[in-house]
């Protein structure tokens, strides 16, 4: 297993293409016997031990990739099998490359395989990615869900349409009583509603729901960026998802376009708690206000002017 892993890090480091980020600090939180949440650089990961080998969900970026087998050496040095991606982007699916070389099989929802077999721009971002390598590519794909057998637990995949994406899954392990969100999830920050890749805010809050129904009050869930979390937090981000969503359809159905949205400040009780680490409150409220209106395209919005925002 040790030459596995070893030959799986050596592969990532000879490839010129890219460079090893800076020293991570790994953190590894065991939440059941056999499950552990990985937090490092990029989304956060599952991983599920055991005797037959390793299941990983998510594996961050390509650029942290052996840092990322490091720290999940110190878990487990058995080989690992699978991969599920619970999206396309790119700090959930960057190992893909080197894990899959090393012999594991990457699994996802339809919509991940068609992302990234494909070119995909982002109006947000401002970012062109390129097809990845076939290596990279998931070899097996579902449309609603799969269950793998696993470490004695049947590990669900459930697809939840256009939510962050249109690709997105939440993974429920039942024994373990753990839930891992991807980005359907941002734990204490505002979330990143991907439109140009089919992504909504509704959809977002169906995810919520259908994990909610999983859950019981000692359900551990792992969202997609910060830390862990219980189901009553969980809960808690549903509600402000709930009211924020009412409070920008309130604007709209009073004829306010997203300028005038926007200044209104409908996420106010919130900017303070959620607003302040990477999507900003405007960008959320856009996010809302283009998923109301069906609009699957990100335009930077408009900003008002300080007049229109006093008082």
């Amino acid at each position: 297993m040790k030459t596995f892993l070893l030959a799986i890090v050596l592969a990532a480091g000879v490839n010129g293409a890219w460079a090893q980020d800076p020293t991570i600090q790994y953190t590894a939180i065991q939440l059941s016997d056999s499950v552990y949440m990985l937090k490092g650089h990029g989304g956060n990961v599952a991983v599920s031990t055991g005797s037959e080998g390793l299941f990983i969900v998510d594996d961050q970026l390509r650029t942290v990739t052996g840092q990322l087998l490091n720290a999940i050496r110190k878990i487990s040095d058995r080989p690992i099998r699978f991969v599920l991606n619970t999206h396309y982007h790119s700090d959930h699916v960057g190992g893909n490359e080197p894990i899959g070389e090393g012999g594991a099989l990457i699994l996802s929802q339809d919509n991940v395989y068609a992302r990234m077999a494909t070119a995909q721009d982002s109006n947000f971002s401002k970012r062109h990615t390129p097809p990845y390598p076939r290596v990279a590519l998931p070899l097996l794909t579902f449309s609603d869900r799969i269950t793998l057998h696993l470490n004695s637990e049947p590990v669900t995949a459930y697809h939840v349409a256009n939510g962050h994406t249109d690709g997105d899954s939440i993974v429920y392990f039942p024994v373990s009583n753990v839930i891992h969100m991807g980005d359907t999830f941002f734990n204490g920050q505002y979330p990143y509603v991907d439109l140009d890749a089919g992504g909504s805010i509704r959809g977002i809050v169906a995810a919520v729901d259908l994990a909610l129904s999983l859950a019981n009050e000692d359900t551990r869930v792992i969202p997609g960026h910060g830390p862990l979390a219980m189901t009553e937090d969980l809960r808690g981000y549903h509600d402000f998802l709930v009211k924020a969503i009412a409070n920008v359809q309130a604007l709209v159905d009073d004829g306010k376009d997203l300028t005038q949205v926007i200044a209104a400040k409908p996420t106010a009780e919130w900017d303070d708690r959620y607003g302040k680490t990477w999507i900003t409150p405007p960008q959320f409220v856009a996010f809302i206000y283009y998923s109301l209106k069906g609009i699957h395209k990100y335009t930077a919005p408009v900003m008002p002017k300080e007049e229109d925002t006093a008082g």
